[in-house]
C-alpha cells in the first residue's frame, strides 16, 4: 500500500497552524473497521471543535477586542437553558445597536454559556469587539454584575481562553457547542501533498523542541509548539503544530491599555438592579 505526507494549514490573522500526516492509496480489498467507542468517539469530537474555534477566535479577534463574563441575580436567573440563550441573543442585539449609535464597527463575538453542575446557575463567557467600556456593557445587561478584561495573546495567541470557555459544555451533548456571530472570518485549509519525504517528516518528529528545523519550513514565522503522535497500527508520523508570525501584535511592546475600556472586576451596584 502505497502511501505519501499531507501538509494542510490553517492561516489564522496572526498565527498558523499545520497538519503533517500519511495519506494512503486504498486497498484493493475492504477491511472491516474498527469503530471507535462513544466516548473515545466524543473525545475526539471535543478536541476537533476546540481547535476549529480556537483557529476562528485567532483569526478574528486581537488585544483591541474583549472578553466579557455575565452572571444575573437570583430574582432574574433563567429557568432553562434556552431561556438563558434567549437572555443572550436580547443582549447582543442590544450590543449591536449601541455600537451603530457609535458609529463603531458591525459586532463579532464568541460565546458560551456555562450552567452549573448542581442546578441551573446560568452564566455567559464572551470574547467580542472592543468599543463599549465597562459601564455601558454593565448597562445593556442590566442582569446582574459584569466583568471585562482585554484581550491578552501569546505564542498561541488566546488558546488558553477558549479552552477556559468550553471546558464547561462537555455535558451539552446533543446541543450547540457555542454561539457566534455570522461575519467571522473562517480559516480554510490549504493542502500540500509530498512536500516532506518519509524521511524528513520522522526526522522532523525526533525533537520537537528543536525550533530551527521547525522554522526552516515557513519563512516569517516562529514555532509556538509540536505535539506528535505515532500510529502504532500502520507506522505513520502526525505532527501538528502552531505557528505565529515574526511581527505578531503581542511580540511588539505592549500600548498602555485604555483602564476605562477595560475595566477588571464586577459592575457597580447600580447597574446589577437594572432589568
Amino acid at each position: 500500500m502505497r502511501s505519501w505526507y499531507r501538509e494542510t494549514r490553517f492561516e489564522c490573522g496572526d498565527y498558523m497552524d499545520v497538519n503533517i500526516y500519511p495519506v494512503y492509496t486504498k486497498t484493493p480489498y475492504k477491511r472491516k473497521k474498527a469503530k471507535p467507542t462513544s466516548e473515545t468517539q466524543q473525545k475526539i469530537n471535543d478536541k476537533n471543535a476546540e481547535q476549529n474555534l480556537i483557529r476562528i477566535a485567532n483569526a478574528n479577534f486581537t488585544e483591541n477586542d474583549i472578553k466579557v463574563d455575565l452572571t444575573y441575580r437570583k430574582d432574574v436567573r433563567p429557568q432553562t437553558y434556552e431561556d438563558s440563550q434567549r437572555e443572550l441573543a436580547n443582549f447582543l442585539r442590544r450590543v449591536k445597536r449601541a455600537r451603530e449609535r457609535k458609529g463603531l464597527p458591525e459586532l463579532k463575538f464568541i460565546g458560551v454559556t456555562e450552567t452549573g453542575k448542581e442546578q441551573l446557575n446560568p452564566h455567559h463567557h464572551l470574547i467580542m469587539s472592543g468599543g463599549l467600556d465597562q459601564n455601558e456593557i454593565s448597562e445593556l445587561w442590566g442582569r446582574g454584575y459584569t466583568r471585562t478584561a482585554g484581550l491578552i495573546f501569546d505564542e498561541n495567541g488566546i488558546a488558553s481562553l477558549v479552552g477556559y470557555m468550553l471546558k464547561q459544555l462537555r455535558e451539552f451533548m446533543g446541543k450547540k457547542r457555542y454561539t457566534r456571530s455570522r461575519n467571522l472570518v473562517i480559516p480554510q485549509a490549504k493542502k500540500r501533498d509530498n512536500r516532506l519525504s518519509k524521511k524528513q517528516v520522522k526526522e522532523l518528529a525526533k525533537d520537537t523542541e528543536d525550533r530551527t528545523e521547525f522554522e526552516k519550513l515557513y519563512e516569517g514565522y516562529n514555532l509556538a509548539q509540536a505535539k506528535v503522535v505515532y500510529n502504532e497500527s500502520n507506522g505513520g508520523v502526525y505532527i501538528y503544530a502552531r505557528y505565529y508570525k515574526q511581527e505578531a501584535a503581542w511580540c511588539r511592546p505592549k500600548k498602555k491599555l485604555n483602564r476605562s475600556l477595560y475595566s477588571g472586576g464586577r459592575s457597580s451596584p447600580k447597574h446589577n438592579m437594572r432589568n
